[in-house]
């Protein structure tokens, strides 16, 4: 496991980093394809989603509706890997750190594994000199989950959330298509 100094230097270096927070249906996909459709470089998709039922095989199929062309890296687990594979002066959209961790957590990883996981995608981030905006939902906001199951990946969600965030040149909660900037709170107590 990394020490924490490690884990923090390779989260300051992922400056090209913009995390979109926020709800299901708050904007957070919609404002990424918006920022991705204005850029002259190159987009790369990155999607965690797994189409395991009709809903989201319906779901996967809207989002890939969206999206005019881009080319489309479908990762569920190595999320390291997938990053890259998006030549280095690419505008990259992670589409979602919500699934992927899902995702992972139900493979049978710990959440030391996916702490590891997470510095390691941020590290892929970090040597990048393209955009990159990372989507996730904040799921920490409503009422606490009645299983072990979902309070331990609520928990885990919301520190790799966290770890993200502090990675992060910018940070957005998305409210119904609004976003509202979020601020290191260490600068405000100054």
């Amino acid at each position: 496991m990394e020490s924490i100094s490690n884990t923090d230097t390779q989260e300051n270096q992922a400056r090209g980093l913009t995390l979109l927070l926020g709800g299901a249906r708050s904007g957070k996909s919609s404002l990424a394809v918006e920022l991705a459709s204005k850029s002259t470089k190159p987009v790369f998709f990155v999607a965690t989603a797994q189409a395991l039922d009709d809903d989201m095989r319906d779901r996967i199929a809207n989002h890939k509706a969206e999206r005019p062309g881009w080319s489309t890296i479908e990762e569920p687990l190595d999320l390291c890997s997938a990053i890259k594979k998006c030549p280095d002066q690419s505008f990259v959209i992670i589409d979602c750190l919500t699934l992927w961790v899902s995702n992972i957590l139900l493979a049978g990883n710990t959440e030391a594994s996916i702490r590891t996981a997470s510095t390691r995608a941020l590290g892929a981030i970090a040597q990048r000199t393209g955009s990159t905006i990372a989507i996730s939902n904040e799921v920490g906001l409503g009422i606490i989950p009645d299983n072990a199951l979902a309070r331990q990946y609520r928990d885990i969600l919301g520190r790799t959330n966290q770890q993200w965030a502090r990675a992060s040149a910018t940070s957005l909660f998305l409210v119904a298509g609004k976003a509202i900037q979020l601020h290191n709170p260490q600068e405000l107590l100054k």
